[in-house]
């Protein structure tokens, strides 16, 4: 069932998620649900604060990206189809400092404003599976990015807080409105 996604100035997307520690059927649930909100908003990943829920989970599905990026799955390197959409559960991220690349990132709490952001290339991310199933995903490019993007959501960081200043005055004005959209929804609601 596709959930509602949380926009830009509600307090749950600076909330810091808790660990994880029920593999249920209620986890994966609402990983399913979360799964099915992020393909129809046409999004490539969706954090648990996004919907509502300051847990530490979050999903992420490439498959219909065209960016180029590598990828090591426990070891090996089976096809996208295989192990995505990904569902990271509780995930830890080690991350290589350089090279970093800047790109231009875009969030499905944040509808159609964008700005470039610097992070590192290569990250290790460790974690669990809907069933509690511990995972080691090494990756670069999109695919790290896309990690680190929602990981930062489920510590409360959002993409603008990673933007230089410059970047970020550029898309001030969309801020400002988007967080009065916010106010007023919340008022009818």
């Amino acid at each position: 069932m596709p959930l509602q996604i949380v926009r830009f100035n509600e307090p749950i997307l600076r909330k810091k998620g808790a660990k994880i520690t029920a593999f249920n059927a209620a986890l994966t649930q609402l990983a399913n649900d979360m799964i099915e909100t992020m393909h129809a908003a046409e999004g490539i990943g969706l954090a648990a604060q996004q919907v509502g829920q300051a847990v530490q989970l979050c999903v992420i599905d490439l498959r219909p990206s065209e960016a180029k990026f590598a990828w090591e799955f426990d070891g090996t390197r089976p096809p996208l189809e295989l192990f995505m959409p990904l569902i990271l559960v509780n995930p830890q991220i080690a991350v290589v400092p350089e090279p970093t690349t800047v790109y231009e990132e875009g969030c499905l709490s944040f509808p159609d404003i964008r700005g470039d952001v610097v992070r590192p290339d290569e990250i290790t991310v460790k974690f669990q599976d809907a069933a509690g199933h511990p995972h080691v995903l090494r990756c670069n490019g999109l695919l790290a990015r896309c990690v680190q993007h929602e990981v930062d959501h489920l510590d409360g960081i959002l993409y603008i807080d990673r933007m230089e200043k410059d970047v970020l005055a550029v898309i001030a004005p969309e801020l400002k409105a988007l967080k009065k959209q916010t106010r007023e929804a919340a008022k009818k609601s």
